[in-house]
């Protein structure tokens, strides 16, 4: 059976959202079993038949817009780009029937729908893109008021297996001021190797609480920590991906 995880938000009525685990696919070894990269050194096989059986078991209205993400911040306006679609971190659509979608295996999947349910949006938060804004740009390019938009944060990365150095600190800390910058700066402990244990859950709901969001959700798994259901990048080295869908039926 297809692992998944159904997001615990108040999406309006007509959207839908889940994220796939990493069980009940047909991928081997260290992509065991439902990978859904193609990017990752995995059987291609493999990848596209646990794509389709995701497809069915979500009874999805068309195949998923896999992006081809790079940690920046361009938002692909699925609804006015032609296929195949260039680079892209987040995507955002206003058409029923458009499964928006994006892969992660420690780095934060955002989901975002407006409180009309008239556009949705997917945004992938690592620490890069976090630093670099693709929360901010994601929202903006819903066109909608940020205190009109759910915001539903992923499985990713938690705060006890984060480890970064300086300059992690340095990129996601240096453009906050004031209050900002001390709540910011609580998600960094120190640790006894003499780097930082990051909280990027945390700060990803700091950004969207300072862009006017007051429907914030999720953020509480550990894909480091949880070896059954999720992939990690960082545990394991080599590793397949999952994935956050949503869409306008």
């Amino acid at each position: 059976m297809i692992g998944l995880l159904q997001p615990q938000w108040p999406a309006p009525a007509g959207v839908q959202a889940a994220f796939s685990l990493r069980t009940g696919g047909v991928s081997a070894g260290c992509y065991a079993s439902l990978n859904l990269g193609l990017h990752v050194g995995d059987d291609a096989a493999a990848v596209h038949a646990n794509r389709a059986a995701l497809a069915a078991a979500l009874d999805l209205p068309a195949a998923p817009l896999w992006l081809q993400q790079v940690h920046g911040v361009r938002v692909a306006d699925v609804d006015r780009e032609s296929l195949p679609l260039p680079p892209a971190d987040a995507a955002v659509t206003r058409a029923p029937g458009r499964v928006l979608s994006i892969m992660v295996a420690d780095c934060l999947p955002v989901l975002f729908a407006s409180f009309d349910g008239s556009v949705v949006a997917a945004a992938h938060a690592g620490w890069r893109g976090l630093a670099a804004g693709v929360l901010e740009h994601a929202v903006r390019a819903t066109g909608v008021a940020p205190a009109q938009l759910h915001a539903w944060i992923g499985p990713g990365i938690g705060a006890r297996a984060f480890e970064v150095g300086d300059e992690v600190h340095a990129a996601l800390t240096a453009q906050e001021t004031g209050d900002t910058a001390l709540a910011a700066g609580s998600c960094f402990v120190p640790n006894e190797r003499g780097r930082w244990l990051c909280d990027l859950a945390q700060l990803a709901r700091l950004r969207l609480v300072a862009l006017g969001l007051v429907s914030i959700h999720g953020g509480e798994w550990c894909t480091h920590s949880d070896v059954a259901r999720f992939f990690s990048h960082r545990r394991d080295g080599t590793s397949g991906r999952m994935a956050a869908l949503i869409w306008r039926a």
